[in-house]
């Protein structure tokens, strides 16, 4: 095998390390996700998920209509900004570890004026067990 050829395989190595470095960094980083965006839960507002719809009979209930949330769903780096009582930037396998037979979670943003005329805005940490949805944690994101 001449210079050449030897140098050439070597760049080709190279090339698929860097490669499948790449995409196995891709992967372990989970799928990407579109930023969350305000919406406002009014009388008129159809729920996207269970949540959603605690979210509205709940406002509706305590007469804090109109509500605003940002779902941000499952995203992963949402919640590693996640600061409560409870966790602090917690990882899917901290939320499974804290809550036997977690099946799904969901951050949400929420903002509302109470009935003082304040402005609250928190963030809510929601988890499935065993098919029911609860509040498992409040606090706010981190920048």
């Amino acid at each position: 095998m001449n210079k050449t050829t030897k140098i050439l395989i070597g760049f080709l190595i190279f090339d698929a390390v860097v490669i499948a470095g790449y995409f196995a960094y891709r992967s372990l980083s989970g799928p990407s996700q579109e930023p969350a965006v305000w919406k406002t839960i009014d009388q008129a507002y159809v729920p996207e998920d269970e949540v959603e719809a605690y979210i509205k009979e709940d406002a509706v209930a305590k007469e804090l209509l109109p509500v605003q949330v940002r779902n941000y769903g499952r995203n992963r780096k949402a919640l590693g900004r996640f600061k409560g009582m409870n966790y602090a930037g917690p990882r899917e396998g901290v939320l499974s570890a804290m809550n036997a037979g977690l099946e799904d979670w969901k951050l949400i943003d929420i903002k509302y004026t109470n009935k003082d005329g304040r402005q609250v805005e928190r963030a809510i940490l929601y988890v499935q067990v065993r098919g029911a949805w609860k509040v498992v944690d409040s606090g706010t994101l981190l920048d």
